[in-house]
């Protein structure tokens, strides 16, 4: 069987983590096994669904790498949603219910008052044709449910193992609303029989759910898909991640400065038993994707640790890939000055400080000038990758000078920072009239 999955984000907001560590899991399942990655727009809701997000997602997904082998729009398949529940409707599964929210409402409070199960009581399955006729009369427009089979529905999840679910102890799900829209599960179910979904990836918080769409998978007379119900994210104080947490949005993400592949490392492994450290490319972060690796308890998401990631994909990064970000910032000083430079950002943007040490002016950072005099009177008339090494050991003779009081001045002097690439690297990349100046105080 060719694995085939879909990811249906809704275009009513931004993409953010938890989206798309849906998506992700999708992705590298199939592509780890070499299938299918569909992505659905789940716009079926008219009033909420814009464009404007609708292209968010795209460029959102293609900027992570997580490109797609087919695409569908909900909003665009409405006629076969609705022969789906005219199929059900005639074989009586499907059926019109006329109580508004408030009368549902007052229904619940009742039962829970009796120490009874908060559940939909079907009695619209007792109403008779004149009642229903009555109600429509007085402009009642009914939504109609799904009615269950009330038994336990059983599957094994590729995450959480032998897995069930008892029908009996849910309402009867609405599948379309008062107004004539479906809600997210029939279309749902429709789509993935008829795009020959293999797989549905999504979080636990869906488990219930599965319960009742198998047995409208089974009404239908189609297969169910196989299902895995990852945990669901943390922080790292272990609450809850709130899906609406902005600064969580992969487009916030993105003008942060993080990495894509920092990104999908980081969530593709956190909550397994694989090493938390960045991947070397899609490819790779696919072919070692398993969910037999992924744990039970919620995947702990600790923004510490994604900058982590950055950084490590940053220092691995080569000068190819570099070449035209460093343009784009004014900062491209060739391949030796990336080589120095990658190994001490957190983020790439972090390059043009560098850019800026080498190519100048800086103000020096000067606190014992006497000492950066005798500093300058041996500076070697060839500054090359040894230049540095021969330097500081004349230095240390000469002065006495020596580890941290040797360093840190002549650091300071000629970066103007107190951390930062290895001096031996930044020497020749300076060069020996502008060192000179910022060890004589002077902006250079």
């Amino acid at each position: 069987m060719s694995v085939k999955v879909r990811f249906a984000p809704s275009p009513t907001g931004r993409l953010h983590v938890g989206n798309v560590r849906t998506a992700l899991a999708n992705w590298l399942f199939a592509k780890g096994q070499g299938g299918k990655f569909v992505l659905r727009i789940d716009d079926t809701d008219l009033e909420r669904s814009t464009k404007d997000f609708e292209d968010g997602i795209e460029t959102d997904l293609k900027w992570l790498g997580l490109e797609w082998d087919e695409r569908y729009n909900q909003s665009q398949r409405f006629p076969i949603y609705q022969a789906a529940a005219e199929r059900l409707k005639a074989m009586g599964r499907l059926y019109p219910a006329y109580e508004t929210q408030e009368e549902l409402d007052r229904r619940r409070k009742v039962q829970l008052s009796r120490g009874q199960p908060p559940i939909y009581d079907r009695a619209a399955l007792k109403l008779t044709k004149e009642e229903r006729e009555k109600l429509e009369a007085e402009g009642r427009r009914p939504h109609w449910r799904f009615r269950l089979d009330g038994r336990r529905v059983k599957w094994d999840d590729l995450v959480r193992g032998p897995s069930e679910v008892d029908t009996a102890s849910m309402s009867d799900p609405v599948l379309i609303r008062e107004d004539g829209l479906f809600l997210y599960t029939l279309p749902s179910v429709v789509d993935d029989v008829d795009m020959d979904i293999t797989h549905v990836i999504r979080g636990e918080d869906h488990v219930t759910n599965t319960g009742a769409q198998i047995e409208i998978f089974q009404a239908l007379g189609a297969r169910e898909p196989g299902f895995a119900h990852m945990p669901l994210l943390v922080g790292a104080d272990g609450e809850a991640l709130s899906k609406r947490l902005g600064s969580l949005s992969i487009s916030e993400m993105r003008e942060q400065g993080f990495e894509p592949l920092a990104i999908t490392s980081h969530l593709a492994k956190i909550g397994t038993s694989d090493n938390l450290e960045i991947g070397t490319s899609m490819p790779e972060l696919g072919a070692g994707f398993s969910f037999s690796k992924m744990g039970r308890a919620p995947a702990r998401y600790d923004t510490a640790d994604l900058e982590r990631l950055n950084a490590q994909a940053l220092h691995a990064m080569d000068y190819a890939a570099a070449k035209p970000r460093l343009a784009a910032l004014d900062a491209d000083l060739g391949e030796a000055f990336w080589h120095s430079a990658r190994a001490n950002l957190g983020k790439f943007a972090d390059v043009v400080l560098w850019a800026k040490v080498v190519r100048g002016p800086i103000t020096p950072a000067v606190e014992d000038q006497a000492f950066l005099d005798q500093a300058a009177e041996l500076l070697p008339e060839t500054i090359d990758a040894g230049a540095w090494g021969a330097w500081a050991e004349a230095v240390k003779a000469k002065t006495g000078a020596k580890g941290k009081g040797l360093f840190m001045p002549l650091r300071k002097a000629i970066t103007g920072e107190d951390h930062g690439p290895d001096m031996a690297s930044l020497l020749p990349l300076i060069g020996r009239e502008k060192i000179l100046g910022r060890l004589k105080g002077q902006a250079a």
